[in-house]
């Protein structure tokens, strides 16, 4: 692999493992300071991603009025970056009352997720990483069905439905998956916030190691 190569595709290396396995996959939640990146990161989607994520092919002026709608105060939004300190996934959890007619849950709320991973990061069990992170957040928060609307075509999201074994139903090319939640335990609350821990030490690493090489590379320039 030649430098060339590893610049077109930045997660290269961060995919490899010397012992063959993949690497830990952290899943950070994001917040309104990240508006910025997560914009960037859905107009660099392909149409074909944005119809996936979407449902149909959103203009770049649809993606910037959805970021900037999203309610962080309501709603859960978590994110990965790669080597290089660039956003390469987002997982939109959304909250939303539970409707009175639903045989499917008694909770106040229910919770829809969507998630998009950018081309150079897939292969890599992103997208489930970022599912089971907004599963156990679910659980911790009182909240036990979780749902996830899309494209029957959409293959990563079936595989994650599938994985996750939620309910599938399949109708005129749209499918509709749930799944059941288990209570909280110590040990949900406890996984939930050693993930964000490490996810949060794993971010403050690669923000400052990308301070340092925009600083090197300003005072090279001057030389």
């Amino acid at each position: 692999m030649n430098s060339s190569d590893l610049f077109q595709n930045p997660l290269r290396r961060w995919g490899k493992h010397r012992n063959g396995k993949r690497p830990t996959v952290l899943v950070k939640e994001l917040r309104e300071r990240d508006r910025r990146r997560m914009l960037r990161h859905f107009l660099e989607l392909e149409d074909s991603d944005r119809l996936l994520r979407f449902g149909s092919v959103l203009p770049d002026e649809q993606l910037t009025n959805y970021v900037n709608g999203i309610d962080f105060s309501r709603d859960m939004v978590f994110g990965v970056h790669n080597r290089v300190f660039r956003l390469v996934a987002v997982g939109h959890l959304a909250f939303a009352p539970r409707d009175e007619t639903s045989t499917v849950t008694d909770k106040e709320r229910v919770a829809e997720f969507g998630v998009s991973v950018s081309r150079s990061a897939r292969g890599l069990g992103v997208g489930s990483r970022l599912f089971e992170r907004a599963a156990i957040h679910c659980r911790n928060n009182d909240v036990d069905t979780l749902y996830m609307h899309c494209l029957s075509s959409n293959k990563t999201m079936m595989h994650i439905a599938k994985k996750a074994g939620m309910e599938i139903h399949r109708d005129y090319g749209e499918a509709d998956a749930y799944l059941k939640l288990l209570p909280a335990d110590p040990a949900s609350m406890l996984q939930e916030a050693l993930h964000e821990q490490f996810a949060v030490l794993d971010y403050t690493y690669k923000a400052n190691k990308r301070i340092a090489v925009k600083w090197l590379g300003r005072l090279i320039g001057k030389k």
